[in-house]
C-alpha cells in the first residue's frame, strides 16, 4: 500500500518518471530472478559447509 501511495505521489508530481518506473520495474524484476537463485544456492552451500564444520562439536555433545 505504501509503494502504491508513493507511486501516486510521484505520478502527480512528475508523471513521465512515474510511467517510466511502471514500465521498467517488471524488466528489473525479471533480471533479478537469476541473481536471487544464485543467492539461494550460495546460501545453501554456506549452510552445508557450516554443518560439516560444526559436525564434530555436535557429535561430542556441544550445543551450537
Amino acid at each position: 500500500m505504501t509503494r502504491f501511495l508513493a507511486w501516486l505521489i510521484l505520478f502527480i508530481l512528475c508523471w513521465p518518471i512515474a510511467l517510466l518506473a511502471l514500465v521498467v520495474w517488471p524488466i528489473v524484476w525479471l533480471i533479478s530472478i537469476p541473481l536471487r537463485l544464485i543467492g539461494i544456492g550460495i546460501g545453501a552451500v554456506l549452510a552445508l559447509i557450516r554443518a560439516v564444520l560444526f559436525m564434530p562439536a555436535r557429535v561430542l555433545g556441544h550445543r551450537v
